[in-house]
């Protein structure tokens, strides 16, 4: 296993700005533009993440005129890993909420 290359990828998702962007990627392609709209986050921030995904490869972009329009590049991988994240949520909540008892 290529422990360099895990350890980079699991902390370009350690943000949560980065995965914000991912869940909206997950199932359209959207331009920076409108990820600033729905995000409500300047460009300069959203594009220092974007590049920072597509630099691992999480994500890539296709031109649209003068925008770039950003996609996951491997959905099923994505998928399964924000289905893992949602479980540790859930676990967490429970966890907490036994707690607060």
């Amino acid at each position: 296993m290529k422990y360099k290359i895990t350890a980079q990828f699991f902390k370009a998702l350690s943000h949560p700005t980065r995965i914000m962007i991912i869940n909206e990627l997950l199932d359209k392609r959207i331009c920076v533009n409108d990820i600033e709209e729905i995000l409500g986050l300047k460009q300069p921030n959203i594009s220092q993440h974007l590049s920072l995904l597509r630099l691992l490869n999480i994500v890539d972009y296709k031109k649209d005129g003068n925008k770039k329009c950003y996609f996951i590049n491997n959905k099923d991988l994505i998928r399964d890993i924000l289905k893992i994240v949602k479980k540790i949520e859930e676990e967490e909540g429970e966890n907490k909420n036994a707690m607060d008892r």
